[in-house]
Order: structure tokens, then C-alpha cells, then sequence
């Protein structure tokens, strides 16, 4: 049974400063606690209907004292879904390794520049998984990963990603030895380009792309040739095809 301490501490983890003072955050659903309890992430909590807990009893049995068993009706007091979906799971925030150097000089990361969009950043994360791309560096102004619509989203790929946030401007300073790739409406076609072992794969804002500032930052403009009449493509779907070029080449 939920006690009020239990619910008024899940929904606080719905709102962002919450999160980040409890460094802490919410997933939901099967597909996404299933992940979770087989990632390295600390559980701090996992609420479930008996149902599922009869049916994942060998995967709790480690952390047997943090599960609560709830109704139907106590899950939708803390779900952050329309429809709640048997778990929600309360998970510490992990915090990847800082040697930004040590990790360009042998990974392709991505960059995402203003991207504020949940459902796209959840896509872009899942999609970085699908390619083996761990690092992902976010500017300030993009939606936070560990926002419920984002972990959703990303379908368990949030339990893999290395995500830090900071001024793109900044890091691409400090690291001017790297070559950064930006998907761009100007620039040669993605498909004539020869992309090396490691670099940044930057992609800008759904409406407005890559901020100005970063312009001088770019080693190598790229753009995605296309056919039709649509004004751009969407942030995400650039972002696959902006890996999938870049890692079937290496």
C-alpha cells in the first residue's frame, strides 16, 4: 500500500526541480522497468501491480525491499500516463564519466543544439542507442532526458545513454581537435561525405536548426538532399539518418 510520504515524493519527481534536487526520476511500463532492472541505474523504488510482480519475482528478488505492491487505483495517483501501465519504477540519476576528452578521442558522440521537443529527444536517444552512440551532449536550453516524456520516449534507451549538459560553444572550444558534423539546409550532401572514426554529430533546434553561434564551430555543413516539398526534415529523423551514415561507414 502507498503511503502519502510515497505518492507526494513520485509526483514531485514529474516536475524538474524536483528531480534534480532528489537527482532522481520516474519510468514507466514494462518494456522501460524491465530495462532499468537489468541496467547498472540505482532503483530507489518500484511500485507494481501483483500481477507483475508474480511474473518478474527472480528480478526483484535483489531489491525485494523496495518493491510495493499497488491497485490499479493507487498506481494512477502516481503515474504521469493517461493510462498507467503496471510499473513505475523511481531510479537515481546516473552520472557518467566528466573525461570529455578521453571520450572524443575515441567515440562519435552526438551534439543536440535547443532541441525542446520531448517526444523528439526521447526518438533521438533510442535511435543514438540503435547506432551504439553512448554520448550525447545537450546544450543548456534542450528538454531534460530524465523528463517522464523523454524516458518514455526513448524506450529504455535512457538506461544506456551518457548525457551531459552544457554550452555547445564551450565544449566544441575545448575540443577544436574534433571534427564536428552539422546537419544543416547548406552544405555538401551527406551522402558524398567521408566520416572519420570519431567527431560530433550535431543536430539543431525542429524549427529553427543550428543556433548562429555555433556556425564557426562546424567543421564539416552538411546537408540531407531531398526531393520533395517539405520545408525541413524533423529533428529526429535527421539525427537517423545522420548516424546511420556515419556508423555503417566505420
Amino acid at each position: 500500500m502507498l503511503s502519502k510520504a510515497q505518492i507526494k515524493y513520485v509526483n514531485a519527481l514529474k516536475i524538474k526541480k524536483y528531480r534534480q534536487q532528489y537527482q532522481a526520476f520516474i519510468a514507466e511500463g514494462p518494456k522501460i522497468a524491465r530495462e532499468l532492472l537489468r541496467s547498472s541505474i540505482e532503483l530507489e523504488g518500484v511500485y507494481a501491480l501483483e500481477s507483475w510482480i508474480r511474473g518478474h519475482r527472480d528480478s526483484l528478488r535483489a531489491i525485494e525491499a523496495i518493491v510495493t505492491p499497488v491497485s490499479e487505483a493507487e498506481l494512477k495517483k502516481i503515474s504521469a500516463l493517461t493510462t498507467p501501465n503496471e510499473v513505475l519504477v523511481c531510479a537515481r540519476i546516473p552520472r557518467p564519466e566528466a573525461n570529455h576528452q578521453a571520450v572524443l578521442n575515441r567515440e562519435m558522440a552526438v551534439a543536440l543544439d535547443n532541441i525542446r521537443d520531448p517526444g523528439n529527444m526521447g526518438t533521438i536517444l533510442r535511435t543514438a542507442d540503435w547506432f551504439g552512440l553512448e554520448y550525447i551532449f545537450c546544450s543548456p536550453d534542450c528538454a531534460d532526458v530524465w523528463n517522464h516524456k523523454v524516458v518514455q520516449a526513448s524506450m529504455g534507451s535512457i538506461c544506456r545513454a551518457k548525457v551531459f549538459y552544457e554550452p555547445l560553444a564551450n565544449l566544441f572550444e575545448a575540443h577544436s581537435d574534433i571534427p564536428v558534423y552539422g546537419a544543416m539546409l547548406a552544405g555538401a550532401s551527406i551522402f558524398e561525405q567521408q566520416f572519420g572514426r570519431t567527431g560530433m554529430l550535431l543536430i539543431g533546434n525542429e524549427s529553427a536548426g543550428i543556433s548562429p553561434e555555433l556556425h564557426p564551430y562546424i567543421t564539416h555543413p552538411l546537408t540531407i538532399p531531398g526531393k520533395g516539398g517539405a520545408e525541413s526534415l524533423n529533428a529526429a529523423v535527421a539525427a537517423g539518418i545522420l548516424c546511420a551514415i556515419a556508423r555503417n561507414q566505420q
